[in-house]
């Protein structure tokens, strides 16, 4: 039974398996790689994907997008009258992908590799495991984005050493890593990151520009016509891949309004975000204490990094030209897939190794007497190889304590309250002078990113725990019943998605178009519906062919385009 792989994007997501010796992406219902990260429900249906993207903008009270950006948090999105967390909406994200799986490999699909961002925290990274579960897929392994993207990048029939910068910048965060590779070996020396940093920031700086332009204030418009902006945005910046210059339209209720927005002014309303970035690749090649001058090149993957304002850029502060990667939007799942492979043990590439490290500081609270508050005591510093196992003896703060009570946290900061809280352990101390009362704690972490604590008297008593944030963690019986509560969602068929994506393009085509081509769309929209309504299956699966190629030649007449 296959293992696949997935990237679960901000943006979109794809899916592929290893097969005939390489990772192939498998298509959606809709012929495409890329499915869009984006739930929807109208009447009472779940609609995952393309479709869901295009009722998002009429309906935006019910659909979900972005959800990603709140991956192990509290926070709940409302589709309808219901609310969900970003897991469980990630889980239809997966559930959609495991059925295209399915549907592509003709047997049940039970296991699989999730890409997350290099600077996930632990919260986020059971989260999406905890996806995985509601969706019914087994996920032992999460790759981080940037190491599938290396895995991607590297070609595994050349043994030749090399050291390059991979800067995966996707819809909605940046990963930036240091890869070393020799002989079969892709080690990971560093990584940094930002995670509420992506395209989407470019689309609404973009649109926000255009509100200053027209007297309009972005932040009092309601969430319908911010979202018009955007997707107007989006359209715009990518018209500026292509050229210097693109058009921003919106049918604002006062009448239409448009702007001409060039290369310049994307730099110069961008400046915050390009510099963030900046700040992301210093951090990364200072923690793997290597100059630019002994990088070999630097990659480029994720859809943002089409943008050639990031490449010029980059450019700009490295002295490097960056070397875009082939369909980087692809980049990440490919490398999901080929660990697939690797971690079924498939004879190609059962021989590559690939290192992953630790992206944050673990460690424990300690009282400072002098300033009164708990400081981080580092046990496991960040960007070491995992799997790493290391302790440290430590002593009660005061002489009549009978337990203490360890507290673990995450992150880079010497105060404990602005890292993240992990967890605890508490162990009995026996009574006795300072020497007695010694406390070894040793920390554990694997590769699939699990951190295990054990601390032990100097009597041999211990105490051991698997650290799991209790705030997302459900109970069996709480995980078994969402289980089952997603699984009862009423999804709609393959042949209806394909239906509903035919009339939304139809639709838009209608609305961009004039005259004859306007003419030609009605009719082709007038006559899918009565073949559907003639409910014979092959002739309803030749007119979606038909019909989605006089839609195809028509947007790339008029110089359109899906977003």
């Amino acid at each position: 039974m296959a293992i696949i792989g997935i990237d679960l994007g901000t943006t979109n997501s794809l899916v592929s398996v290893w097969k005939d010796g390489h990772a192939v992406l498998i298509p959606n219902q809709l012929g495409s790689f890329l499915t869009p990260s984006v739930v929807a429900e109208e009447n009472g249906e779940i609609w995952v994907g393309a479709v869901a993207k295009d009722k998002r903008i009429r309906k935006p009270e019910q659909s979900a997008a972005s959800f990603k950006r709140f991956m192990g948090t509290m926070y709940k999105s409302s589709l309808g009258e219901r609310w969900y967390s970003s897991q469980e909406l990630s889980a239809m994200i997966l559930r959609q992908l495991k059925r295209d799986a399915e549907e592509y490999l003709g047997e049940q699909v039970e296991e699989a590799v999730i890409s997350v961002p290099a600077y996930f925290n632990d919260e986020q990274r059971f989260a999406t495991k905890q996806a995985g579960l509601l969706a019914g897929l087994k996920v032992e392994r999460l790759i981080n984005e940037p190491s599938a993207a290396a895995l991607s990048c590297r070609n595994l029939e050349n043994e030749e050493d090399e050291s390059f910068l991979v800067i995966d910048f996707g819809g909605g965060t940046l990963d930036v890593s240091v890869v070393e590779c020799f002989d079969q070996m892709i080690e990971i020396l560093a990584v940094s990151g930002d995670n509420k940093l992506g395209g989407n920031d470019f689309d609404k700086r973009i649109a926000e520009h255009f509100c200053r332009e027209h007297g309009l204030e972005y932040d009092h418009l309601c969430q319908q016509h911010r979202l018009e902006l955007l997707k107007s945005a989006e359209w715009c910046k990518r018209q500026l891949t292509e050229k210097n210059a693109g058009m921003m339209e919106w049918d604002s209720p006062d009448g239409k309004k448009g702007l001409i927005f060039t290369s310049e002014d994307l730099i110069r309303v961008s400046a915050p975000i390009l510099k963030r970035m900046e700040e992301v690749v210093g951090k990364a090649l200072r923690d793997a204490s290597i100059s630019i001058g002994e990088i070999d090149k630097i990659v480029l993957v994720g859809g943002t990094c089409r943008m050639p304002v990031i490449r010029q850029y980059i450019h700009h502060f490295t002295g490097v030209e960056p070397v875009l990667a082939a369909n980087p939007d692809e980049i990440v799942a490919i490398g999901a897939g080929t660990y697939a492979g690797i971690k079924e043990r498939r004879e190609e590439i059962r021989d590559v190794v690939l290192t992953d490290i630790c992206p944050f500081t673990l460690g424990v609270g300690v009282w400072d007497e002098s300033s009164h508050e708990l400081m981080l005591s580092p046990i496991i510093e960040r960007n070491c190889v995992l799997p790493f196992s290391r302790e440290e003896i430590f002593e009660p703060s005061t002489q009549t304590q009978t337990k203490v009570n360890i507290k673990i946290y995450q992150g880079e900061s010497m105060y404990c309250k602005k890292n993240l809280f992990l967890g605890k352990v508490d162990l009995e101390i026996p009574p006795g002078d300072t020497r007695n009362r010694l406390v070894t704690v040793r920390f554990t972490y694997d590769i699939n990113g699990i951190l295990e604590v054990e601390a032990t008297n100097l009597v041999g008593q211990k105490a051991r725990e698997v650290i799991i944030n209790s705030g997302i963690r459900m109970s069996e019986e709480e995980l078994n019943q969402k289980i089952a509560q997603i699984k009862e969602l009423k999804y709609v068929s393959r042949d209806e998605e394909k239906n509903q994506f035919l009339f939304a393009r139809a639709e838009r085509l209608y609305q961009e178009s004039l005259g004859e081509e306007r003419e030609v769309v009605m009719r082709n929209r007038q006559w899918l519906d009565s073949v559907i309504n003639g409910k014979n299956q092959a002739a309803i699966h030749a007119a979606q062919k038909q019909v989605g190629q006089v839609f195809d030649y028509l947007e790339e007449k008029l110089g359109l385009g899906e977003l």
